[in-house]
């Protein structure tokens, strides 16, 4: 494949995405003792919707707001799909299984996103880019796995069948608001694009809040708060905005597989700062990431 300057914009965008999530991520899991998940998902959202409000007002760019009907629906589900549902779901599957378990399975939307986008006519089936993807997410998965390896460790955790279900669901939901999210802002501003995704998904999740609160969910101290409120208006604000834009330049299924690396990213920032370990299984890990993205990018 022709590396192009879009490509090498998209791909510019999609890693600055990955590390922006990642040190998002290693924020958010600083403050795991006393806020809940789903409380952290929607203050971030919550946060990115004043972010992007604040992109679209302000005169800082030339296009006139505007989003055609079917580009709605398209982004509208999107959101719904992968940030909503997909979220939810997760949160169900990493209470059931563990986020040891959990994460890795969800982070294999790549391979259901590579073969959506087939199927639909968005990318041509390439043996090196198959490879890579698996390499790739494979790579994720020994990374994933190795720093929920202490958490497993403290917490004995049964398998059982409905956790893994959803957390497969939770990939193919991934994947599917990623096919979406690709038809939706193929002819209209990512800054508009991820306006519409993010304001819809702020106000799908007060009733889940809302729901949550009823059910028993105490209220996050203010420290937590503002400090989710920080890491969520880069991670999900600015993230958000550079993940739509490496859709719109390189498409769903490269964009899935640069998204995936988070853990990547996350590895050393953990290492320094949360003072977790590093294993021999970690570094095969990162090196096997490496090489599927290189071959995905490069995909002939």
């Amino acid at each position: 494949m022709q590396v192009t300057p879009e490509m090498m914009i998209g791909i510019t965008t999609g890693l600055l995405s990955s590390v922006i999530y990642a040190i998002s991520v290693v924020v958010y899991r600083s403050q795991s003792d006393s806020i809940r998940p789903l409380a952290i998902s929607s203050i971030k959202m919550w946060v990115a919707l004043a972010f992007m409000s604040a992109l679209v007002i302000l005169p800082i760019h030339s296009e006139p707001f505007y989003i055609p009907q079917e580009a709605l629906a398209y982004l509208v589900v999107s959101v719904i799909l992968g940030a909503v549902l997909g979220d939810f779901f997760y949160l169900t599957a990493q209470e059931r299984i563990g986020v040891s378990y959990a994460f890795p399975i969800a982070m294999s939307y790549p391979i259901f996103t590579y073969l959506l986008a087939i199927a639909v006519g968005l990318e041509e089936p390439l043996l090196s880019r198959s490879a890579g993807i698996l390499l790739a997410v494979i790579g994720v998965i020994l990374i994933s796995k190795e720093q929920g390896h202490d958490e497993e460790h403290t917490v004995k955790r049964r398998l059982d069948t409905v956790g893994i279900g959803l957390a497969l669901l939770v990939a193919v939901l991934y994947a599917l608001g990623t096919i979406l999210l690709q038809v939706g802002v193929e002819d209209i501003s990512p800054i508009h694009g991820n306006f519409v995704r993010v304001a819809f998904g702020s106000v799908a999740f007060i009733p889940v809040f809302l729901v949550a609160k009823r059910h028993g969910m105490p209220t996050p101290p203010q420290r937590a708060v503002k400090i989710i409120a920080v890491a969520g208006l880069f991670g999900m604000g600015l993230g958000s905005l550079l993940y739509v834009s490496t859709v719109k330049f390189v498409g769903a299924a490269v964009t899935s597989v640069i998204g995936s690396l988070a853990p990547l990213f996350a590895l050393p920032i953990s290492i320094i700062f949360l003072k977790e370990r590093i294993t021999r299984v970690a570094v095969i890990g990162v090196a096997v990431t490496i090489a599927g993205v290189i071959l995905v990018i490069l995909g002939v």
